[in-house]
């Protein structure tokens, strides 16, 4: 397993929130989402299972108005934060790519395994 990345400092992620974390060696630069709800702390891929469209609307907006549904920036569809369920629009019942992480000692980290 390759060194995790660090992605943010938990007390940058408000609850409910999201926010962009850029990563070293994202040649496409979309960086990836990371979002807080009740607590607990998810990634996910910065890419729409529709269209591939980054889903930040504005960089680093993530959530729909209500802060409580991930929404695209280019079609709207509606993602659960918790598990990144599609629940509205074309790519309903499809699912946000979640990527390994954990929260220690007060900082969000990408896990990485070896290419």
């Amino acid at each position: 397993m390759t060194d995790p990345v660090l992605l943010c400092d938990l007390s940058d992620l408000e609850d409910p929130g999201a926010l962009r974390a850029d990563l070293p060696d994202d040649e496409e630069q979309r960086g990836v989402c990371v979002v807080q709800k009740a607590g607990r702390v998810y990634v996910y891929e910065n890419r729409c299972p529709h269209t591939g469209a980054p889903l930040d609307w504005t960089p680093g907006r993530f959530l729909d108005i209500t802060n409580t549904r991930i929404q695209c920036s280019l079609h709207a569809a509606q993602f659960r934060m918790e598990d990144g369920f599609c629940t509205w629009g074309p790519c309903a019942g499809d699912r946000l790519k979640a990527l390994p992480s954990e929260v220690r000692n007060g900082k969000v980290w990408l896990l990485r395994d070896d290419p």
